[in-house]
């Protein structure tokens, strides 16, 4: 479209561009194409659309990215189209919907992706020629959403847990749209299935809490409020912990303190982020003797972890320069290229002995903004003291 193209292009075999971005599963293309003007709902060849190939994807953040451009426009038969679809490959399963499709008998090719539009995850699915994302039941779960189809609380937890993976688009969707109802119905569910025996479940109500958080933010809060303390106090499962520690809530505030010491190095690693309230300023007491304690963790990830939550940070307090020089013999060479940039940034003169341990890069795989902090900390040196830089003194 740069180059003046319009959105309804075709490539050399006479396939929209739509079509062709959908096939590679490129939401952002996607996306731009729709707010150009391409129609999702236009007839092809075949007798399918855009957003029907979309469906057939499996990709539920693309499906949903057509559908708000197509929404308004579906006839009665194009939803029953639409649903009876999603429901088809929902029902086989995206393998077996393959092998339906395209006649293949061999093996399928199965390798896990991310979502273009956040952190969901699929299965990537090839076979005969044809490749398709494992999300059919998280289409589906949209699909009925976007048309008013209110579906049972338990038939979305029972998508959701039968992936059992809190990253997959199954899960992440079934939690999506339960949280749009919020209301009492919804919290009611959350305090049952944060005291089940499966932690999944509890799981699931957590990633819930945070979706309602950040839906409905001021009334969730309160409800956080009363819910959040006690569970964290009582829970015993690390992903369910891990899960609880990711809600941004002032209640959950205390998880980090209180999980310090956590026996499970995933759950010490999420407890920085916890603490970190304002762009300028740590607003629990324990904050900085927490991060002290975590930055000496025995386990290398919570170590990166608190790194990675102070290299950017804008206050400037003397233990925060600290914690970061301690990081300069770190064996991971990217969290001492931050810690340099975390030093830099506060204006601390140990960046420029640590930049020299950071050793060989390659500046072509690397930011060089970060690669280049010391240095510019050599500058604004100079150039406060009104002296000339000298290139080697970096």
């Amino acid at each position: 479209m740069w180059a003046g193209a319009g959105p309804e292009t075709e490539d050399a075999d006479g396939v929209p561009v739509l079509c062709v971005a959908v096939a590679a599963f490129d939401g952002y293309v996607a996306d731009a194409l729709l707010d150009a003007g391409a129609d999702p709902l236009r007839p092809l060849p075949d007798g399918s659309t855009p957003l029907l190939r979309a469906v057939i994807s499996g990709h539920a953040g693309l499906t949903a990215a057509l559908l708000r451009h197509a929404a308004d426009r579906l006839t009665e038969e194009d939803r029953a189209e639409l649903l009876a679809c999603a429901r088809r490959w929902c029902g086989t399963g995206a393998e077996a919907g393959l092998r339906l499709a395209t006649g293949a008998t061999g093996p399928a090719v199965r390798r896990r992706v991310a979502d273009d539009f956040g952190i969901t995850a699929y299965d990537l699915i090839t076979l005969g020629g044809m490749s398709v994302y494992d999300g059919h039941c998280a289409v589906l779960t949209r699909l009925e959403a976007v048309f008013g189809l209110h579906r049972p609380f338990d038939v979305l937890l029972a998508r959701a847990l039968a992936r059992a993976d809190g990253e997959h688009a199954d899960w992440t969707e079934a939690v999506a749209v339960l949280a749009e109802r919020s209301g009492a119905e919804v919290w009611d569910r959350v305090l049952v299935l944060r005291s089940a025996s499966d932690p999944l479940r509890r799981l699931l109500a957590a990633d819930l809490v945070r979706e309602l958080l950040a839906l409905d933010a001021e009334p969730a809060e309160r409800r956080a409020a009363d819910v959040l303390p006690p569970w964290a106090s009582e829970e015993t499962d690390p992903a369910v912990l891990r899960g609880l520690t990711y809600i941004d809530d002032p209640a959950a505030e205390e998880l980090g303190p209180a999980h310090r010491a956590h026996p499970d190095p995933r759950v010490r690693m999420v407890v920085p982020s916890l603490l970190h309230r304002t762009r300028y300023a740590y607003t629990h007491p324990e904050a900085w003797d927490v991060l002290a304690a975590l930055a000496r963790d025995p386990d290398a990830r919570v170590r990166a972890a608190v790194c990675e939550c102070l290299y950017e940070f804008e206050g400037r307090e003397p233990a925060c320069a600290d914690i970061l020089a301690g990081f300069l013999g770190e064996d991971d060479q990217l969290v001492r290229v931050k810690a340099v940039s975390g030093l830099a940034l506060a204006d601390d003169p140990r960046c420029v002995e640590g930049a020299r341990l950071i050793g060989p890069v390659d500046r072509a795989e690397w930011d060089s903004w970060l690669l280049d902090a010391a240095a510019r900390y050599v500058e604004r040196r100079h150039r406060r003291a009104g002296c000339p830089l000298d290139p080697t003194s970096a």
